[in-house]
């Protein structure tokens, strides 16, 4: 199964009852096995969970803490970027030049990078003490 192909079949569980925007994401950890995960949203806003956080969390619950890949699909007319936290966090985990891409349902796709969606990104290195 390819990334998107994953992000994609994930993307029908999102639980949306109030945005109706449902969205599924995949990442490949360093092993190359994929990760999935779909948006929850909670009638307490900001109470929900992004797709791109939920696949991240099932990477890290399974043991890997390096992804290589990722893909994000939405049913919207143009492919939805991360949220600014989820760039965060694809950061967190993923090199610079990682592969993302950003899809529809109905085809349209914009390929860039963990890099390229949060330049200047913070990193630990950040909080070292001089």
């Amino acid at each position: 199964m390819s990334l998107i192909d994953a992000a994609r079949e994930v993307r029908e569980n999102a639980y949306a009852p109030y945005s109706h925007f449902k969205v599924g994401a995949a990442v490949r950890g360093r092993s190359g096995r994929i990760y999935q995960g779909c948006n929850v949203e909670n009638v307490a806003y900001p109470e929900g969970t992004c797709a791109e956080a939920g696949a991240i969390a099932a990477m890290v619950a399974a043991g890997e803490t390096e992804l290589t890949e990722v893909a994000v699909i939405a049913d919207s007319p143009a492919p939805v970027p991360p949220c600014g936290g989820c760039r965060q966090k694809l950061a967190e985990f993923g090199r610079h030049d990682v592969a993302v891409t950003l899809a529809t349902t109905d085809g349209k796709v914009l390929a860039t990078t963990v890099g390229a969606l949060l330049p200047g990104r913070f990193e630990a290195a950040h909080m070292e003490q001089p």
